[in-house]
């Protein structure tokens, strides 16, 4: 499983200069403890938790399309909105992950500013480096992408890096997209930038709303829960008709949790081709369809089949998802990602925000980071676990949660 150890951002709204997790390109976190499989942001409203997940969406977003386009979409604003207030310094973000366990991890570096003509957003650096895998995991990492303004250095094939003058190519590419787009298209030269943008681009961040959820879509089945979820009735056909095992799972599953639910079943008007999903109540005669649904029960089933896909994204991340939950759920629901992002082979890493203490309830000190916003308007970060009285306090059997709602994780 491709897992990302440590991610830093900076210039990026209130994120200033914010890192989570282990680094090794960075002297100040080469010795840090990487991200856990399930990693949780918490803090108060208008902290900046939104803008973590903008900007991770931001990075995926930059590999469909051009800067500027990304810098507009999903109500962005442009750069101008993007960059930190009165910073003028490049956007920069960067990510260090490894495809598996016994893979070598990569570091790859983007940093993004203004061109002074056209005031088009620019690449101004992209950089993917990695250690030499005769170095024994010591040494120097070194790059095998290097480029400034779409100008620089390509190392071609498994293993090579700076330095191995045979596999060298110097490159040119437009600095208004990212380059390991074009390279990773070169899959037999460049087979690690191909497998980064696979990733990339595999990443599922839910922006997910109950009323999405609630549209009629056509019939015809669908593998994955998209980005919205309004092809839910697509996926549960999918999960009926070729998992039936895991669907029965899920839907015993929502049952438990949600008291009243007996099952639910795709249905299709064979004049329209409309879908429609059947939730059948066990006080009622007649089903309900998805538009009759409430917000919560909707939003838990969408949960359990995003969790209980066959083959899942590897990188999820949601905003908030105790929104519209009862309170009682919301630790149960921590402990149903937590089940689902084992660090093993198949599963998924899950990257969550959240200011529920309930939910927080149902977690670990090394899971979550603490979000804060200073006097000077930009955003700090610190680990639960870096606290030895909050740590030793959980260790007794003191629920995180309660910690935070008794300020010792924050101040109100």
């Amino acid at each position: 499983m491709a897992l990302i150890e440590g991610l830093k951002i900076q210039n990026y709204r209130s994120l200033r200069d914010i890192a989570m997790g282990k680094i090794g390109t960075d002297p100040s976190l080469r010795n840090a403890t990487p991200l856990t499989p399930l990693t949780v942001v918490i803090g108060k409203n208008g902290v900046g938790k939104s803008s973590i997940f903008d900007a991770l969406g931001f990075l995926a977003d930059c590999m469909e399309t051009d800067l500027e386009t990304a810098c507009n979409a999903r109500n962005r604003g442009g750069y101008d909105k993007l960059v930190s207030s009165g910073v003028d310094e490049a956007i920069t973000i960067t990510i260090y992950y490894r495809e598996s366990k016994s893979d070598r991890p990569i570091t790859y570096e983007l940093s993004i500013g203004k061109e002074d003509k056209t005031g088009l957003s620019i690449v101004l650096s992209e950089r993917l480096r990695q250690r030499a895998k005769s170095s024994g995991g010591s040494g120097r990492p070194r790059s095998f992408l290097h480029l400034e303004k779409g100008k620089g250095t390509v190392y071609i094939g498994d293993d090579a890096l700076e330095g191995d003058e045979a596999s060298k190519r110097n490159v040119e590419f437009d600095p208004h997209r990212l380059a390991i787009v074009s390279l990773a298209e070169q899959f037999s030269e460049n087979p690690r930038i191909a497998q980064f943008k696979k990733f990339i681009q595999s990443w599922y961040l839910s922006y997910f709303t109950p009323d999405s959820a609630r549209k009629i879509s056509q019939a015809g089945v669908q593998k994955h829960l998209n980005l919205h979820g309004d092809n839910i009735g697509n996926v549960v056909q999918y999960m009926e008709r070729n998992h039936p095992v895991i669907f029965k799972r899920i839907l015993d599953e929502i049952s438990r949790k949600i008291p009243g639910i007996g099952t639910i079943e795709p249905y299709r008007d064979s004049i329209t081709n409309n879908l429609y999903l059947l939730f059948k109540d066990k006080g009622f005669a007649k089903p309900f369809t998805q538009q009759q649904m409430s917000d919560g029960t909707l939003k838990m089933f969408s949960y359990l089949l995003l969790l209980n896909d066959p083959e899942p994204a590897p990188f999820i991340c949601i905003e908030e998802p105790e929104n519209g939950l009862y309170h009682k759920l919301l630790e149960t629901l921590a402990r149903e990602f937590r089940d689902h992002a084992t660090g093993k082979k198949g599963s998924a890493q899950i990257f969550i925000t959240t200011h529920q203490p309930y939910f927080v309830d149902a977690l670990e000190p090394d899971e979550v980071w603490i979000l804060e916003k200073g006097q000077d308007g930009f955003s700090t970060i610190r680990r639960a676990s870096d606290d030895a009285i909050v740590k030793n306090m959980v260790a007794q059997g003191l629920p995180l949660g309660g910690l935070w709602y008794s300020d010792y994780l924050d101040a109100r």
